[in-house]
């Protein structure tokens, strides 16, 4: 994949309608991700702003990380994104503390 320095693409319109740059996403440190976080590196990706290999390496995620916050938005939108709704998301297989 190509990284960001190689990409044309310089902005993209952000979540709020106004143009996101690369200077617009998380902090390379980001240990809380809230929904707009994780929205907005969704957005980034998909709009070429960074690559997928950028954001995982950017952000310490996994590929299978960064591809449920995905999931989670075409399937549910934002709301799908909330840690404490994710088992209500989940198909009854999936759900995690359960005995």
């Amino acid at each position: 994949m190509q990284s960001h320095t190689d990409s044309s693409v310089n902005q993209i319109i952000g979540l709020d309608g106004k143009p996101m740059t690369i200077n617009d996403l998380p902090p390379k440190d980001t240990k809380r991700w809230v929904i707009r976080r994780k929205a907005e590196v969704v957005a980034a990706v998909r709009g070429g702003l960074i690559t997928l290999d950028d954001a995982c390496r950017r952000y310490k995620l996994s590929v299978e990380e960064y591809l449920s916050w995905q999931k989670a938005i075409d399937k549910h939108g934002l709301p799908g994104l909330r840690a404490t709704r994710l088992q209500q998301y989940r198909p009854p297989g999936l759900q995690v503390g359960r005995d």
